[in-house]
């Protein structure tokens, strides 16, 4: 059996159930977001599953750029416009055998400030694509909007640079996510106040992680906190450290993971690392597609290890119940 034959040997698709959605964000701009999409895309592409990329940047799309392929007509702005009926009305085909696009907006949405209905319209619609895996490329920093989209997902994938800019953003993205996903479910008005407090960077309880939020709630009411730490167990992004130089670079997904159990409780899945390499940027100045022209490569490689992993994790959530592959 070939190597490309054994790539594509993980975990092939079976039963019937829900489109699984992956999101793809981080705290930090140029940090390979859009690149690990696209690949990531293809790699399950090549694996048979059938998959749409949604270039959910509201702000900045280039998710076509990395696939070598021009703007389209449609893209995500005439569906949340009303230009078209329906989400599927702006998905493209990329070239590559099942793996389409819908690209992101490029117009009125510049400023990435959509309304909150438009924002559960194009989520429910996204669930509802006939596919068996979208992956949403997401827009950098902590807004609700970015927040929201990653929280929505099956799987959230959290992307790093080893630099301390981007360590810095991933932790407070994390720790963002956090917070929304408890003000999201909380529903009593004193304890959603509080939250909203820890939201703020300077907060007068001096909340600065989920712990302290955690003990300030169990002041108040010890069975909430008890809820709370059960949620915070529960919930567990991926993490993909990107552009790794050398040996320190390449044990930083794990020092990240125990600091942010240490200081947040929260857990997170480390997926693997991506080797710095020129080849990666070249390729997306000539507009070609590396994984592709160069399976072979330590890029390629990485990509496959991180897309295994993930597959693993949605395998994984098939086996509880939550949803299987078509």
């Amino acid at each position: 059996m070939s190597e490309e034959e054994k790539k594509t040997q993980t975990a092939a698709p079976a039963g019937t159930a829900q489109t699984a959605v992956i999101a793809v964000g981080g705290g930090k701009g140029g940090i390979g977001k859009t690149l690990l999409t696209a690949n990531l895309g293809i790699c399950f592409a090549k694996n048979k599953w059938r998959v749409v990329l949604v270039d959910a940047d509201l702000g900045g799309s280039n998710l076509h750029t990395c696939l070598g392929i021009d703007f389209p007509d449609l893209s995500l702005s005439d569906f949340v416009g009303r230009r078209v009926d329906k989400i599927e009305d702006v998905i493209i085909e990329t070239g590559i055998e099942g793996l389409r696009l819908i690209s992101g907006a490029q117009d009125f949405l510049g400023s990435a400030n959509i309304k909150y209905t438009q924002k559960l319209r194009v989520l429910k619609q996204i669930f509802k694509i006939d596919t068996e895996v979208v992956l949403m490329d997401l827009g950098s920093g902590t807004s609700f909007n970015v927040l929201d989209f990653f929280l929505a997902s099956d799987l959230g994938v959290v992307v790093m640079a080893p630099e301390p800019t981007s360590l810095e953003n991933s932790y407070r993205f994390v720790k963002s996510a956090f917070y929304r996903l408890l003000r999201h479910r909380e529903k009593n008005a004193p304890f959603r106040k509080i939250i909203e407090e820890a939201m703020e960077s300077r907060n007068e309880k001096g909340i600065r992680t989920p712990y302290d939020l955690i003990r300030e709630v169990s002041k108040l009411d010890p069975e909430k906190g008890d809820t709370y730490r059960a949620w915070m167990q529960a919930f567990r992004p991926l993490l993909v450290i990107n552009q790794i130089r050398d040996e320190d670079d390449a044990e930083l997904g794990q020092a990240v993971r125990t600091a942010c159990r240490k200081y947040f409780g929260i857990d997170l899945d480390y997926m693997g690392h991506i080797d710095y390499s020129d080849d990666v940027w070249q390729s997306i100045r000539s507009r070609t597609l590396l994984m592709l022209e160069q399976p072979d490569s330590p890029f390629a490689e990485n990509i496959w290890d991180i897309a295994r992993g993930i597959s693993q994790r949605l395998e994984d959530r098939r086996e509880e119940g939550k949803w299987t592959f078509k």
